[in-house]
């Protein structure tokens, strides 16, 4: 399946900011905060990198568990980035990062596919990749496609969780856990935070829609080559220290 494009606008580094300051923009970011929570709690060691923006600092940063947690952010979101820099081009040594976070990254650059391999590169063996994405045959997708500025603001294409699933199976992940939320309306407008987040996060009778998101938390796995051992010339049987008496020897 390939990706959904939308179009760019000259200035949606600032849109997108000020999206994420209107009500809708800071409940989501609550919702996916609280939900990142929840999938870190299992993900720990020395490193985390959040690659891209997301939010008006590090919200969706602060279940991390890890010792460090770094964002890296490009030029024109320097707020609260610890790293200035494109994420096509991580100043990051290879396989020095235990665990590795996109939250919508991968939807607001030209070629999705080189930033998921520049982060499997600083990603050490058995690390964690988290993903998050909208769905592009949900409501929020369709308006997506739908706007000619892309929403949120400056999105250029919808990745669909098959797409990605299939990208991580060819740099050797394993998808350990998937889970579905966004079930507001992108139009809805006027949310109080706490209320927002959690019709963001599950279903309900009054607002069955489908989900318009998804989260993949996916685990690097390390293959070790097997060494083949020789096969050695059949050898004699040995029976109480003494060697089986052969055809020839009983000759």
């Amino acid at each position: 399946m390939r990706p959904v494009l939308t179009s760019g606008i000259p200035d949606r580094d600032a849109s997108l900011r000020a999206w994420w300051a209107s009500p809708l923009g800071r409940a989501l970011v609550a919702a996916e905060s609280e939900l990142l929570g929840e999938a870190l709690e299992d993900v720990f060691g020395w490193e985390l990198l959040q690659v891209g923006a997301w939010g008006s600092g590090r919200e969706v940063l602060a279940g991390s568990r890890t010792r460090r947690q770094s964002l890296l952010a490009p030029p024109g979101f320097a707020a609260g980035a610890d790293i200035i820099a494109r994420p096509s081009q991580l100043p990051v040594m290879s396989d020095c990062v235990d665990a590795a976070l996109l939250p919508h990254t991968l939807e607001f650059v030209p070629d999705p596919y080189a930033i998921l391999r520049e982060v499997d590169r600083v990603l050490a063996g058995e690390g964690q990749l988290l993903i998050l994405g909208f769905r592009p045959w949900s409501l929020w997708g369709i308006r997506s496609r739908w706007s000619r500025s892309g929403f949120p603001p400056g999105m250029r294409r919808v990745l669909s969780e098959t797409l990605l699933r299939e990208w991580l199976v060819l740099l050797g992940y394993e998808v350990v856990t998937a889970r579905r939320y966004l079930y507001l309306s992108p139009w809805s407008g006027g949310l109080a935070s706490g209320a927002g987040a959690a019709r963001l996060l599950r279903p309900g009778i009054t607002y069955p829609l489908p989900a318009g998101g998804y989260l993949l938390k996916a685990r690097k796995r390390v293959y070790t080559m097997t060494a083949i051992r020789p096969r050695l010339r059949e050898r004699p049987t040995v029976l109480g220290g003494l060697v089986k008496p052969t055809t020839r020897s009983q000759a």
